[in-house]
């Protein structure tokens, strides 16, 4: 097996379309050759921790409504083209995402890892919930079968902050500087939400160079 990390933020709408497209890739292969891990990266690491409404963060960010719509123009497109619907008008607010990124982490040592990056970006993209709150974020753990009253009492703490605050930090120095970031064999980098059809080419050259090995 081969090692993908991928390193992504759940409110990261590119995210959620790289995720869809490599899901693409992955079913039409069958048998593929990836172990995934998901890996931490907070594209607002200095977003207050009860996070802020949505509209005014865009209207900050992009210079008001308009540029906020120019902005995300082409996420829509390529939403539609990835079979994804997002209900940007249904996000009230804009999270801190530190303890989803946790929860993510907790979610793996319990072999769901992968179940709740879908999870959270369904609940942020399309139900439009608060991913930063603790309550939204117990229920969408007893939803993949964690222990909800576990889960709230650890985000009540500090319990995996640090680590995923210095794991944020590492992607940074190794050069990551936007999400989503596909690092395949821990050497080849992919930047940004790669179509299924490079995935395809990816995973035909792996299979090959497999092959050539056994």
């Amino acid at each position: 097996m081969i090692k993908l990390d991928i390193i992504s933020d759940p409110i990261c709408p590119w995210c959620f379309i790289g995720k869809a497209n490599l899901d693409r890739a992955l079913e039409a292969a069958g048998d593929h050759p990836f172990t995934v891990e998901w890996h931490p990266f907070q594209l607002n690491p200095d977003m207050p921790r009860e996070g802020m409404d949505r509209r005014a963060y865009l209207e900050a960010k992009f210079g008001g409504t308009e540029g906020a719509v120019r902005a995300y123009a082409p996420v829509v497109e390529a939403a539609e083209k990835a079979g994804l619907k997002i209900n940007f008008e249904g996000i009230a607010r804009t999270p801190n995402t530190l303890d989803a990124h946790r929860l993510i982490h907790w979610a793996g040592l319990e072999g769901r890892q992968t179940p709740m990056v879908a999870a959270l970006f369904k609940a942020y993209f399309q139900e439009g919930r608060d991913i930063g709150d603790a309550t939204v974020l117990a229920d969408i753990a007893e939803a993949l079968e964690m222990d909800r009253a576990m889960t709230l009492r650890l985000l009540a703490g500090d319990a995996d902050t640090d680590d995923i605050r210095a794991r944020d930090a590492h992607a940074r120095e190794r050069g990551v500087t936007g999400v989503p970031c596909f690092i395949v064999a821990g050497q080849h980098a992919l930047p940004g939400a790669q179509p299924p059809e490079l995935w395809a080419q990816v995973i035909r050259e792996i299979r090959e160079q497999l092959a050539d090995k056994g």
